[in-house]
C-alpha cells in the first residue's frame, strides 16, 4: 500500500491576510481522513486580536464582530493546532495542506508571536513532515498546464467536489483529496514513500520560486526575490 491509500490529515487556515509573518489565524481545521471519509474534524474560530479587514472578511466569511464574539483567544487556537498536527506526525501521518508553506509559516509565526514552542521543538527538534504540498506537486508534474493553480482550480481539474471554498474544514478535505487524485493520476508520485515524498517537494518548490523570480525580473521587477524554502518560509529580516 502506497501513502495515499493510507489515513492522511488534511490541514487549513483562513485568516486576516495574505502574508504569512503578518496575518493572524482566523479558523482553523484540522481533518482526520481515512481512505474514503473524514473520521475526524477538529475546528476553531479564533479572535485574532486584530481588526479582519474586509477582503478577508469576504473571502471566508467571518467579521471582526463575529470573531471577537465567538472566536477563542488566539494563543489558545495557535497552541492546540500545533498539539494536534504535532500528534499526528509522532504518529507518522502525513499532514496535507494545499500551499502549506503559507499555513505551516503563519502558524509558526503565530506561535512565536505568543512565546510558545515551535513546531520543531514539540516534535523534539525534527522537522514537521511529512507534508504533502498538492500544489507543489501539481506545479512540478503538470509544469505546463495553463491556468490558475488555486485550491478551486485543483478541484475541477482533478474532479474533486469543494462545495464551500474558504471554508478551512472544506478546504482541508478537498486537498487531502486532490492529494490522492495526484497520486492516483501520475505513478511517479504515488510510488513515493510520504518521506521521499516531502524531500522531492523540497526541491521542487525550490525550483518553482527560482523560475518565478526570474519571470518577476524579466516582466519588470528587477528586485524581486521569491523564497525557496518549504515547507516552512525563512522569516524577512528586519531592517536596520
Amino acid at each position: 500500500m502506497t501513502w495515499h491509500t493510507q489515513p492522511l490529515v488534511g490541514f487549513d487556515l483562513e485568516t486576516t491576510g495574505t502574508e504569512p509573518f503578518q496575518a493572524r489565524i482566523v479558523t482553523a481545521a484540522i481533518v482526520h481522513m481515512d481512505v474514503e471519509a473524514p473520521v475526524e474534524r477538529r475546528v476553531w474560530l479564533a479572535d485574532p486580536g486584530v481588526r479582519i479587514p474586509e477582503q478577508a472578511s469576504a473571502i471566508h466569511g467571518i467579521t471582526t464582530e463575529r470573531a471577537t464574539a465567538e472566536g477563542r483567544p488566539a494563543r489558545e487556537v495557535a497552541d492546540e493546532v500545533a498539539t494536534v498536527l504535532c500528534e499526528h506526525w509522532e504518529r507518522g501521518t502525513p499532514v496535507v495542506a494545499y500551499n502549506a508553506a503559507f499555513d505551516l509559516t503563519l502558524l509558526t509565526a503565530e506561535l512565536q508571536r505568543h512565546g510558545l514552542p515551535t513546531l520543531a521543538e514539540r516534535l523534539g527538534g525534527r522537522d514537521a513532515a511529512p507534508v504533502i504540498d498538492p500544489l507543489t506537486i501539481d506545479r512540478a508534474v503538470d509544469r505546463y498546464r495553463k491556468g490558475k493553480r488555486t485550491l478551486e482550480a485543483a478541484c475541477a481539474e482533478y474532479a474533486v467536489a469543494l462545495a464551500d471554498a474558504h471554508d478551512a474544514t472544506a478546504d482541508a478535505e478537498a486537498a487531502v483529496r486532490v492529494a490522492r487524485a495526484l497520486a492516483a493520476r501520475h505513478a511517479s508520485v504515488a510510488a513515493s514513500s510520504a518521506a521521499d515524498l516531502h524531500e522531492r517537494q523540497i526541491v521542487w518548490y525550490a525550483t518553482w520560486a527560482k523560475d518565478f523570480e526570474s519571470f518577476l525580473r524579466r516582466k519588470g521587477n528587477a528586485s524581486a526575490q521569491v523564497d525557496t524554502s518549504w515547507p516552512l518560509r525563512a522569516p524577512t529580516p528586519a531592517p536596520h
